[in-house]
């Protein structure tokens, strides 16, 4: 069962995360031979068309479009293309609270529910902590992402904020207190550019055109399907298989399209720290504010490294970058910039390939950064004298899908220790190697590649419990014999479901002799089989429909029927082979067939109560 459940979450996942191997090149000495590289990636792999800046403080170095906008009219990609550039979207409700925050209109210590009352959100923690402004930028408010419902809907274009806010309210319940863990939620810009809304009397839309857009000198960035023969049409991973154009519900959130030269002026007002063509649009304090995370404890603590409004660190072969990526189906983008070294970069791909967006990711990162000399990384320090306390075991406390936490309870309880002065967390997910900075601080040394040169880890004690926070993810200490008891059930789960398999055949053939006719036994073989298959099933029909997993599971259809009802009948069989056992002792079964069927049957209802526990028997994915 494990290991159906992790080709499961894998699936799931398989648009933003790459587990492809690339052939590492050498870094290109120029700009005509980063062409040749990111053309032949484009050949590579499949992709039609890539967009891509190169741009200084004093100016763009290269602005360019590769291959093909439409495959099938053979339409070149140019620098005047638009790609939807999905959640790279986000900075705009930063840059607009900010803006309106400038003028006294409103602070982002806010609490929401005293700007915009009408927008419906649970937190039974509000009297004390309170949803702000700020946790809706930086994804701290603790809800859940939005569902699939949310993702498969195609906003007509007139349909406002309000509407759409009030079409996916089940998301917007947080699951702790607000501003203290990181989740990444989609709804939350959402709810901040309908306070600008709210505040300015203006569509967001127009307000982000009017104040955005038109200084920065985005030209041609739009919210809305741009006009015939101007887009890239976007792809599946294979590059021939189109996706229609899809109007997001959460427009602030992600529905931006933008070409290349919109986004080298884009990344130019960073660089310029919020000043463009001699106009200071932004204050730079707003850009420095923007790349500074502030909500969470690590934060409250002093860590820097995480995400701040719609903003955050990532640090790639030593060198740290500030800003955002983005994807949305047969499209993904990012954009990141060193303002101390004053180069930032900009692409796009009008493909869901995620081994093409990190191959050219790679390429690009590696050119501008050819003749920079990296971040000095700061020798070891000390381990903190309280080091001891933090051994154990831990458990992930800050899911942003709250449907699939059941398999990040299976794959990620983790063992923290501490040796050799480093700190290790390993689980099986892999293990992580972190050295200590100063007090509780550590930084990241990645098995491959260099060592990061700022802190990404902190050690807190919050209300009595030792947690481990990075930007992006919480652990939380666990009893030990709850940790080894989980891991130990488990692999008993796991081990006594693949057993049925391999038992399987020989009961099929023994069912064809006399002698093993009896019908107790014959109950006893089935159940567990039938289990299994209708797991297995549930598996196969959430692969198959991942290939278009907005149309099939967003919505009730029968791929999401089918998953409702394999998940019921897999609770049912697991109850049908418990009673089997149960009946089977004292009918003349066959000793060991009778252990084997309910040491079975106890692993299949352990399945069964976890799995029920956390939702997912009678599942509806449409909902």
């Amino acid at each position: 069962m494990k290991v159906a459940l992790i080709a499961l979450i894998l699936l799931l996942l398989s648009a933003t995360v790459s587990v492809a191997q690339v052939e590492k090149t050498r870094p290109a000495q120029s700009i005509a031979e980063l062409q040749q590289q990111l053309q032949k990636t484009l050949s590579d792999t499949h992709t039609p068309g890539l967009a891509v800046a190169i741009v200084h403080s004093d100016g763009p170095e290269w602005i360019a479009g590769l291959g093909k906008a439409d495959v099938a009219t053979g339409r070149a990609v140019t620098a005047q293309t638009l790609f939807r550039i999905g959640s790279t979207s986000k900075a705009f409700a930063s840059l607009s609270i900010l803006k309106l925050a400038n003028k006294g209109k409103l602070s982002l210590d806010d609490p929401v529910r005293n700007v915009v009352p009408e927008v419906w959100f649970e937190n039974r923690w509000e009297a004390n902590h309170p949803v702000r402004v700020v946790n809706l930028l930086e994804h701290t408010t603790g809800w859940d992402d939005i569902h699939l419902r949310e993702f498969a809907f195609n906003a007509p274009p007139t349909m406002d904020l309000r509407q759409a806010l009030e079409y996916g309210r089940a998301t917007r319940v947080s699951r702790w207190p607000p501003g203290t863990r990181m989740a990444y939620c989609n709804t939350g810009p959402a709810v901040a550019a309908y306070i600008v809304e709210k505040i300015t009397g203006q569509r967001f839309e127009e307000y982000v055109q009017q104040n955005f857009f038109i200084p920065i000198g985005m030209k041609t960035a739009t919210y809305f399907k741009p006009s015939p023969l101007s887009d890239a049409i976007l792809y599946n991973e294979d590059g021939k298989s189109p996706y229609p154009y899809w109007n997001i519900l959460y427009r602030p959130s992600g529905a931006v399209n933008a070409s290349a030269d919109d986004m080298a002026a884009y990344l130019q007002f960073y660089l310029g720290r919020g000043k463009v063509n001699g106009r200071q649009v932004m204050p730079a304090a707003d850009i420095d504010r923007m790349e500074s995370p502030s909500s969470t404890w690590a934060a409250k603590a002093g860590l820097k490294n995480g995400y701040g409004l719609s903003n955050y660190w990532s640090v790639r072969d030593g060198f740290i970058y500030h800003g955002h990526d983005g994807a949305v189906l047969g499209g993904l983008t990012d954009m990141g910039y060193m303002p101390d070294y004053g180069v930032g970069y900009f692409y796009s791909i009008n493909s869901s390939n995620s081994t093409a967006y990190n191959e050219v990711g790679r390429a690009i990162r590696a050119y501008i950064t050819l003749k920079l000399a990296r971040p000095a990384v700061p020798d070891p320090g000390s381990l903190p004298t309280d080091v001891h306390d933090f051994m154990g075991f831990y458990e992930p406390d800050s899911p942003r899908i709250e449907m699939i936490y059941f398999l990040d309870r299976l794959t990620g309880i983790s063992e923290v220790y501490f040796q050799d002065g480093k700190m290790r967390i390993a689980s099986l997910q892999g293990k992580r190697t972190f050295v200590p900075v100063s007090g509780r601080f550590f930084r990241y040394v990645p098995n491959e590649g260099l060592p990061e040169p700022v802190a990404s880890a902190v050690l807190l004690i919050k209300s009595d419990d030792q947690l481990i926070q990075t930007g992006w993810m919480t652990l939380k200490r666990m009893p030990t014999w709850l940790a080894l008891l989980e891991i130990a059930l488990t692999g008993f789960v796991g081990l006594a479901i693949v057993s049925v398999f391999f038992y399987a055949p020989f009961w099929l053939i023994g069912g064809f002799f006399k002698k093993r006719r009896r019908p107790a036994e014959r109950a006893m073989r089935l159940w567990p089989l039938v289990a299994l298959l209708t797991l297995l099933s549930c598996a196969v029909e959430f692969a198959l429909a991942s290939r278009e997993i907005f149309d099939r599971l967003g919505q009730f259809s029968p791929w999401s029927a089918a998953i409702f009802l394999t998940t019921v009948l897999f609770a049912i069989a697991s109850l049908a082979s418990g009673w089997a056992a149960v009946r089977g002792a004292g009918h003349g079964v066959r000793r060991l067939v009778w252990i084997h069927s309910v040491v079975v049957s106890v692993a299949l209802l352990i399945a069964t109560a976890y799995l029920a526990f956390w939702g997912v028997i009678g599942l509806r994915t449409w909902s």
